[in-house]
């Protein structure tokens, strides 16, 4: 892998974890496009390393808050403020999301990463997020939220071990659907990646290095990750406040007819 590659790997995986458009796919369908070499397990992890910096460096105030309301739920055993609630949701919605990623984990690395499967959901999850953005009314807030909301959404993310469909994609329709404004399903959605991308973090990290290295490309991977990981969360936030989802479910069905169009034409 060459610098450049790094790079844009990197910034691929950083802009598509956090914008609603799905970085697995991304990062499949980037080498599969223009002839590259698989980067490899140690890549994937650091890329991801890179993405759990952007989020943890954006929420830093909101972090340091859940974990103080965290270390007040153990010692009180109450769950009296809209903080400790949180923390009880973000940990709800995480359950399902681990569960089926260590249920389906070697499937979905496998079998879910042909482009025609990808192309595929790439469409169908644009046309359903352009529809219950458009559908829904915007009147409830994250303080608004109860159990069964945060176990609805983390259930969702179980389908997006399917690379197109989109972890925020699915995370952020979810919460659209049970009628969470816009800004409120993002903000949940990047909460609860936290968790899931650590855990994958923690638990391939080890090997990946044993099996890479740190090597400059990889470094260049992080930092490229971590940086654009960064933009697309403070852009998206801002961009919702004011703007639908539109442009990102058209954004996903015009690269899922692309690929198709490749495939074809590659006979």
């Amino acid at each position: 892998m060459t610098p450049l590659q790094a790079i844009s790997l990197g910034i691929i995986q950083g802009l598509s974890e956090f914008l609603p458009i799905s970085s697995s796919a991304h990062l499949t369908l980037a080498p599969w496009l223009f002839g590259w070499e698989d980067p490899g397990l140690a890549f994937d992890v650091a890329l991801h390393f890179g993405t759990l910096l952007a989020v943890l460096w954006y929420f830093r105030m909101e972090w340091l808050t859940l974990i103080k309301a965290a270390f007040g739920i153990v010692t009180t055993g109450r769950v009296e403020t809209p903080e400790k609630r949180k923390v009880i949701y973000l940990i709800v919605a995480t359950i399902p999301g681990a569960i089926g990623g260590l249920m389906l984990q070697s499937r979905a690395e496998s079998a879910f990463r042909d482009p025609q499967i990808i192309a595929i959901a790439l469409i169908v999850m644009g046309i359903v997020l352009w529809a219950v953005d458009k559908a829904v009314d915007q009147r409830r807030i994250l303080g608004e939220m109860r159990w069964v909301d945060a176990l609805l959404i983390g259930l969702s993310q179980v389908i997006a071990l399917i690379p197109g469909v989109s972890r925020s994609g699915s995370t952020i329709t979810t919460a659209r659907g049970l009628r969470f404004d816009r800004e409120s399903a993002a903000e949940f959605s990047f909460l609860m990646s936290m968790p899931i991308i650590a855990a994958a973090v923690v638990l391939e990290g080890p090997k990946a290095l044993q099996q890479g290295g740190l090597t400059n490309e990889l470094m260049s991977g992080v930092v490229a990750s971590a940086i654009s990981g960064w933009l697309a969360i403070s852009i998206l936030m801002r961009f919702v406040s004011r703007h639908s989802y539109r442009i990102f479910a058209f954004y996903r069905v015009a690269l899922g007819i692309a690929v198709l169009a490749v495939i074809h034409a590659r006979g």
